[in-house]
């Protein structure tokens, strides 16, 4: 124990990451088409019900309000994710009120994915997935980062993986 009752700190943790602010607009935008779509379709069908004589405009209408709060939800949202890589494996955190922390052991990593859309790819981002050992729909996405520190992530990963898989051959 330490001097203040504390235990003693293991190995230095890693710092957690947020993801780049150059990432902010298509993290909203995500959110926002999210909930344009079933916005609209929402606000067509309750014209229709309520006897209105232009469901589409209503429908329009409710698209581009579930559009705007869709973006300033994901605004929001953007500031809380974070991960963090140490020498167990990758986590991942999002979420102010309701935090989920995800954490992937190196040991479990099967393979890793990138991906690069076209908007990605115009801000230097990529989407970096993690399939796991476990059930066929064991993935875990980190959007949005840096497309540098997606590489890093990528190639440490699979070393780590790698390194452990040898070691219990030997």
């Amino acid at each position: 124990m330490s001097e203040a009752g504390a235990p003693p700190a293991a190995a230095a943790e890693a710092p957690w990451q947020p993801l780049p602010a150059r990432a902010r607009p298509l993290f909203a935008l995500e959110r926002a088409l999210a909930l344009a779509v079933p916005g609209g379709i929402a606000g067509g069908l309750l014209a229709l019900a309520g006897g209105w004589t232009r469901p589409l405009v209503l429908g329009a209408g409710a698209a581009l309000l579930a559009l705007a709060v869709g973006y300033a939800i994901g605004m929001r949202q953007f500031r809380h994710v974070a991960w963090r890589l140490d020498e167990e494996g990758l986590a991942i955190r999002r979420g102010r009120l309701w935090q989920r922390e995800t954490r992937v052991p190196a040991t479990r990593v099967q393979h890793l994915d990138l991906k690069r859309g076209p908007w990605q790819r115009r801000r230097a981002l990529a989407t970096l997935t993690v399939h796991t050992a476990g059930t066929r729909h064991s993935a875990v996405t980190v959007p949005h980062l840096d497309a540098a520190d997606a590489e890093r992530l990528r190639d440490r990963l699979g070393r780590q993986g790698d390194g452990d898989d040898a070691d219990e051959q030997a």
